[in-house]
């Protein structure tokens, strides 16, 4: 974008964006997306977009769902704003509250609301403090997470994030966060060793971890049951069970972080009933209201949410909480969303045509740019490399994934680039003809790439 139209003027002037290049801002310009529909965008200019990561892993019933748009009108008619706070509370916190306890099938028994995942797990942190306060074991605050692991931006949050890039020059993270290896097979798997065998060296190395620290130090472990912006790496086999049993046995608390991947993403209602996650603590967002609204929940198991509350009891208070914890418009948004998830049967359809996107872009795999292709449901990411034997990445890394990103908006075909892997995550009422659109798009993409890179 050479020359600039007023709105995109105006952005570079008065607005900064996250996980962006400012001074690269001002050279690029902002592409402003005006409307949506299903599962495709349009800008300012009427380019259309088949926007293959559902906005940020959260549009689940797609762009312009008139349903959602009448609750949230019906709901600022009636009741535009109220707090939870000092034992107040209204009609759309409670169901959705009740409708989340039920979705889980009664693993979790309490709700907190926030408004973002990264509130959510700041929120997390403060409850696992207090929880080991409340049992006197005031030593026991540290928390494992993940290296390439994604839990949010606040200051508690990324540093349980496991990048770089959210901790460089911000002082993070905090001294109480560690972070053990990322599971990803293709890239930290040893020569001859089997997926199994390299998650039996990733417990044995969160054990060691837990062991060096000391486990009286060590309240919990965090992780997303398929990881998401840190390459949507999915977990090898065995692996959620050994790290469960190392858990259990230094008591840990078990946080499944499934921001990204509850309410249908994997085919299952939540990541951890396709991985036998029996989580202490679940948090949720994105796709709880498909991002129409602002919104996250944290829910606890019943063990936990009866620590805190009698903690509170003897405090006076459980002295935390946002001013729109709970929003009536977001919730009331949230049930509605959460009803057309069920009715369309979109967790049925994120398995069946997930199923049909990884099929079809596995049969990207003997592309020279293509390293891995990997993904569960309707999540996927392929993984670009410089040399396909040696699995070499690209020099600078980042490089291709640039190159993609950038020439697919010239196809009408919006991904996400994460350094060289390139993640898909389209909105969960996609169609297989829509999936087959989409793969054609990316492999057009691949090869115009290839052509430009000369590899």
């Amino acid at each position: 974008m050479s020359s600039f139209s007023p709105a995109q003027s105006r952005d570079i002037k008065h607005q900064m964006h996250p996980y962006t290049n400012d001074v690269a801002h001002k050279t690029i310009g902002p592409r402003i997306i005006e409307r949506g529909e299903g599962i495709y965008v349009y800008d300012d200019q009427g380019n259309k977009f088949l926007e293959a990561m559902a906005g940020l892993w959260s549009v689940a019933v797609g762009f312009g769902e008139p349903r959602l748009v009448e609750a949230a009108t019906r709901q600022l008619q009636k009741l535009p704003y109220y707090h939870t706070f000092t034992h107040k509370s209204h009609s759309p916190s409670i169901e959705l509250a009740e409708k989340l306890v039920d979705y889980t099938q009664g693993r979790m028994s309490r709700v907190f609301f926030t408004n973002s995942g990264s509130e959510a797990n700041d929120t997390v942190v403060k409850m696992v403090w207090y929880y080991n306060n409340a049992l006197g074991r005031t030593q026991k605050k540290k928390i494992i997470s993940r290296k390439r692991g994604y839990h949010g931006v606040t200051v508690a949050s990324a540093s349980m994030t496991g990048l770089v890039g959210n901790h460089r020059d911000f002082d993070l993270p905090l001294p109480q966060m560690k972070h053990t290896s990322c599971p990803h097979f293709y890239r930290e798997g040893q020569p001859g060793e089997s997926e199994v065998d390299f998650a039996s060296r990733m417990e044995a190395e969160l054990e060691a971890m837990i062991i060096q620290e000391g486990p009286e130090t060590v309240a919990a472990f965090i992780g997303e049951p398929v990881m998401g912006a840190g390459g949507v790496i999915v977990p090898p086999d065995t692996y959620w069970g050994k790290i469960q049993a190392v858990c259990r046995k230094y008591d840990l608390l078990i946080i499944a972080d499934e921001v990204i991947t509850g309410f249908g993403r994997l085919g299952k209602r939540f990541g951890s009933d396709v991985y036998g996650i029996e989580p202490d603590i679940m948090v949720l967002s994105k796709q709880i209201t498909s991002s129409y609204q602002p919104l996250a929940a944290v829910m606890l198991n019943d063990d936990v949410a009866s620590v805190i509350s009698e903690h509170s009891g003897r405090l006076g208070s459980f002295g935390h909480g946002y001013t729109a914890s709970g929003h009536p418009v977001a919730t009331a948004v949230a049930i509605e969303n959460l009803n057309i998830i069920q009715e369309r049967k979109l967790v049925e359809n994120a398995a069946t045509t997930g199923a049909i996107m990884q099929a079809a872009l596995r049969e990207l795999a003997g592309h020279p740019l293509v390293g891995e292709v990997r993904g569960l449901g309707l999540i996927a990411a392929v993984e670009l490399v410089a040399d396909k034997e040696s699995r070499r990445p690209f020099d600078p890394l980042g490089k291709a994934g640039a190159a993609v990103y950038g020439r697919a908006h010239e196809n009408g075909l919006i991904v996400r680039a994460i350094q060289d892997t390139i993640a898909f995550c389209p909105p969960l009422i996609i169609t297989p003809e829509q999936v087959s659109d989409m793969v054609a798009r990316f492999a057009k993409t691949l090869d115009e790439v290839q052509k430009s890179l000369q590899v």
